[in-house]
């Protein structure tokens, strides 16, 4: 089970992901994602430091979106993963492909 809640600040939308994504869950990470694409909303964080658990099918979502925020030239930034669910992505190397930062603020930083 997952929740997914999208605030905008200045020049970047939070996206806070709340439980676990898994693959039903997927799908509403996919369209939380999407919907922020296809406004043209620019930087997106997505906020972890709530998130207890990521599947393959999540981390695919992510990974499926990576070029359409080049496209858009918009940052995607992963922010305050549990170490467990950071373990996840070094070990996939997906630290090389996204942008991945402690807290929001030192995404927000990072977009700045």
């Amino acid at each position: 089970m997952v929740d997914i809640r999208t605030r905008s600040e200045e020049n970047f939308n939070v996206m806070k992901v709340i439980g676990e994504i898994d693959a039903s869950s997927s799908i509403q990470l996919d369209e939380a994602i999407g919907d922020i694409i296809s406004e043209g909303a620019g930087n997106l964080i997505v906020d972890c430091s709530e998130l207890s658990y990521i599947s393959s099918a999540g981390l695919g979502v992510f990974m499926s979106y990576i070029e359409e925020f080049r496209k858009q030239d918009a940052g995607l930034v992963i922010a305050g993963l549990n170490p467990k669910v950071r373990n996840v992505f070094d070990i996939l190397g997906l630290d090389q492909l996204l942008t991945i930062s402690d807290t929001v603020e030192d995404a927000k930083s990072s977009l700045s």
